[in-house]
């Protein structure tokens, strides 16, 4: 990871395209890649050795915080968002939980305090297993819009149509 004097995680963007540093500090952590080139997410795969069994049950209606031995290293203007993997939702009911969670670029270090993990929770009624090295969901880079959030009195004039209600307002 690149580092500042002040101790400070710093990647540089290189014209279009960005760098995300990634560090397996974990003996046997797997560096995530992607299914296919044309795929969007990395990817990430559990971490369960020593701490854990060779293999770790997900109760039915539980969760589990899963660790993948990674630490990240993101540039600033972006962020990684970790979502589910379809086949996992679709055919076991085990979906990531906080959809998506959100590393912000200042989640930034070496070893377990920034280790990067996946919060799952098992939907369905039987158990659920996972072992080391399975792919437990998914990373993408993503690029934040530059903005500014401005308190107002009252809002501009605007074209736009007014919907009430909210949460399916728009009907099914």
């Amino acid at each position: 990871m690149a580092t500042t004097g002040s101790g400070k995680c710093e990647v540089s963007v290189a014209g279009p395209k960005a760098t995300v540093e990634v560090k397996a500090f974990r003996e046997g952590a797997v560096i995530p890649k992607k299914a296919t080139e044309s795929a969007a997410g990395y990817d990430l795969c559990a971490w369960l050795k020593e701490s854990y069994d060779e293999q770790t049950l997900i109760a039915p209606h539980s969760t589990l915080i899963v660790p993948t031995g990674l630490n990240v290293n993101i540039p600033n203007g972006y962020e990684i968002q970790i979502r589910p993997r379809s086949g996992l939702a679709a055919k076991f009911g085990v979906t990531v939980l906080n959809t998506p969670g959100t590393i912000d670029s200042d989640y930034c270090g070496d070893g377990e305090d920034f280790e990067l993990k996946v919060i799952l929770i098992n939907h369905n009624k039987i158990p659920f297993s996972i072992k080391h090295g399975d792919r437990i969901a998914q990373m993408v880079v993503a690029k934040l819009a530059v903005h500014e959030l401005v308190e107002v009195e009252e809002f501009g004039a605007t074209d736009k149509t007014s919907r009430t209600g909210g949460l399916g307002s728009t009907g099914k």
